[in-house]
Formats: C-alpha cells, sequence, structure tokens
C-alpha cells in the first residue's frame, strides 16, 4: 500500500524549506546572470571560475574546487570547455606534477575584462530590487551557512 503525504505538507515545505528556497533563487538569478553574459560567450558558472583564476598565483584543481565548492569532476568538465576556447590553460605544477595549476590565458583575461561591467551592471540591477540593506543581510546569512 503506498503512502501519501497530505497536501498541506508540500505546502509547508515549499513556505519553510530554506534548501528550496535558495535552489529556487540560485536558478533565477543564475539564468538572469546567464541571458547578462551570453554576449560575451560566458555562463555565470564560467564569469565565477574565471573570476576566481584572477589571482597572483596559478590554484591548483583541488584548492579552486573547494573555493568554488564544486566536486573535481564538475570542474575539471567545466574547465575542458574553457581550455578549447583557450580562454584557460590547465599544466602541471612545476614542482609536483601529480597536482594540476589553472591560470587564465590573456584571451580569457580579455573576456573577464569584457564581462566585469556586465556583472557590475546586472548585480546592481539586483540589490536594487531588495529592500535597503536586505542584499547585505542576504551575504551575510549565507556566509554563516557556508562555513
Amino acid at each position: 500500500m503506498s503512502k501519501k503525504l497530505p497536501i498541506e505538507v508540500v505546502y509547508e515545505v515549499r513556505d519553510n524549506c530554506l534548501c528550496l528556497a535558495t535552489q529556487r533563487a540560485a536558478r533565477r538569478l543564475a539564468r538572469r546572470f546567464d541571458r547578462a553574459f551570453a554576449p560575451v560567450g560566458l555562463t555565470n558558472g564560467q564569469f565565477s571560475l574565471m573570476m576566481a583564476l584572477n589571482a597572483p598565483q596559478a590554484p591548483t584543481v583541488g584548492k579552486l574546487a573547494a573555493f568554488l565548492a564544486m566536486d573535481r569532476t564538475t570542474l575539471t568538465a567545466a574547465l575542458k570547455s574553457l581550455e578549447r576556447r583557450g580562454l584557460v590553460r590547465v599544466a602541471a605544477d612545476e614542482t609536483d606534477k601529480r597536482a594540476r595549476r589553472v591560470a587564465l590565458t590573456e584571451a580569457g583575461r580579455e573576456t573577464l575584462v569584457s564581462a566585469l561591467p556586465i556583472w557590475r551592471a546586472t548585480h546592481a540591477a539586483v540589490e536594487k530590487e531588495l529592500p535597503e540593506g536586505d542584499a547585505e543581510r542576504l551575504r551575510l546569512s549565507l556566509a554563516n551557512v557556508c562555513r
């Protein structure tokens, strides 16, 4: 015999689940930023990944995966796409050949520079849609969850 939950339980989860609310908001924001980045040929995920590479020293794949909260397999797939386009370079670490380091290429840096004003404008528009102070509270709350 199959057990069914009452519809009130669906509403309870819909109206109270922080995970569901975060997932829904993240998907909507992701689509919004994907549309915004389309003219420079990036997705929001590629922008974030490339921004994480804009550092003095090229990070290892493991450190980059940890920073982006991605598993290494997913990150490797994302990097292959960017590498094929000539936007990133993945190479063995000079001192530890088992480790791979990821760096932006010149084309990657140029693309990132082109994408930054798009990110700023889109981000400002999103923040403007929130009541005053909510964006900062949301950032702090999410940071607390991610600790």
